[in-house]
């Protein structure tokens, strides 16, 4: 591990030497690049540099105590030492973590798609208020949400919706959602006042650039026609809404949230690209699958990932065993506790798997 540090701590010196050429700022896509990679290696390198200070405070520390007769230099020195090793273990945890291998998507965009499951009525309502609570997380972080469409059921639910969050980082929280969310409550549409049970599935799949899917024209039908349902002046008046199909998956895309027909079929594009993207991902991920299976969130629609229980006001994760009791919170958009336990206990899993090997 530490003579792959010393590469890194050599490599990112060199980057550095690098991006303060001036004729380097002049070539902007390869500015970029090293720009981004300085900004993914900067946290190693720190941490790195903070574990050599820490190792250098331990042999200060160990050489006042061979020296130093004065009693209350020498406990000064001892608590140093402690808290130098102490430091030392913090940090060699922090740079295995670091060094894990990186997944490829984490710094993509993300569609995020909401199908209500069992549950009619209330499982659209669910689905509508997950919706809500992935936008307000998602203005939390500072992240740009664009809805690309939505099938209500005329009370306020949704059956569907699928919308583009954009933000640093979106994929690397957001991909431990997919699944099937569960909720408890006595709903809306009861009058008998008994508790139901309801579901609504969650994907989350990061956004595929053009040079990740390829569409062949030969492979798309694409309509055009009149938008359905609410809108402003001119969705209802325009072909604007755009369905495309793409012919050797099946796999249809409707859009028509914009005005603009060209809007739309742009919107529909990413969409679809996005889909077969994660056709791809699943592809690969099954066969990993034994590796797939000892970590966090792997992305499989079926599982039941957690329970959203009213009455009891309790949020529980069943993949990490973990309980929360301030559903209305978490409603709301809170999540951050919810993400960051699945994100430590992912690392924990790849850990434990690293050291097995």
């Amino acid at each position: 591990m530490f003579d792959r540090l010393d590469d890194i701590l050599i490599h990112y010196e060199e980057l550095m030497l690098e991006l303060n050429n001036p004729s380097v700022a002049e070539d902007q896509n390869r500015f970029r690049k090293l720009m981004k990679e300085q900004a993914d290696l900067a946290p190693i390198v720190e941490a790195y540099k903070a574990y050599k200070q820490a190792k250098q405070d331990v042999e200060d520390s160990v050489a006042m105590l061979e020296e130093e007769s004065d009693e209350e230099m020498r406990e000064l020195a001892k608590e140093e030492l402690s808290d130098a090793k102490r430091r030392i273990e913090e940090l060699e945890q922090e740079l295995k973590i670091l060094l894990l291998p990186k997944d490829p998507n984490d710094d993509k965009n993300i569609i995020l798609e909401i199908r209500a499951g069992a549950g009619g009525d209330e499982a659209a309502l669910f689905a509508a208020e997950l919706y809500r609570m992935y936008v307000n997380y998602s203005e939390s972080q500072r992240w740009k949400v664009e809805l690309i469409s939505v099938n209500e059921n005329g009370i306020g639910g949704f059956k569907e919706v699928v919308a583009m969050i954009t933000g640093k980082g979106a994929y690397s929280k957001m991909k431990y959602e997919s699944g099937v969310h569960r909720v408890q409550r006595v709903p809306e549409t009861e009058s008998g006042g008994r508790i139901h049970t309801s579901t609504a599935t969650v994907a989350v799949m990061p956004e595929a650039e053009e040079v990740d899917v390829v569409i062949e024209d030969k492979d798309i039908r694409i309509d055009v026609m009149r938008a359905s349902g609410n809108g402003g002046q001119c969705v209802n008046t325009t072909d604007s809404a755009v369905r495309l199909t793409h012919i050797p998956t099946g796999i249809v895309i409707y859009s028509q949230t914009e005005k603009s027909q060209l809007q739309n079929k742009e919107k529909a594009f990413r969409l679809l690209r996005s889909k077969l993207y994660d056709i791809e991902l699943e592809k690969r991920q099954n066969a990993e699958a034994d590796e797939r299976r000892s970590q966090i969130g792997t992305g499989d629609r079926s599982e039941k990932i957690r329970t959203y229980n009213f009455p009891q006001g309790r949020v529980t994760d069943h993949r990490i065993k973990l309980t929360l009791y301030k559903i209305d919170s978490i409603m709301n958009g809170d999540i951050q506790e919810l993400l960051d336990s699945l994100i430590a206990a992912d690392q924990a899993a790849k850990l434990s798997q690293m050291n097995e090997q």
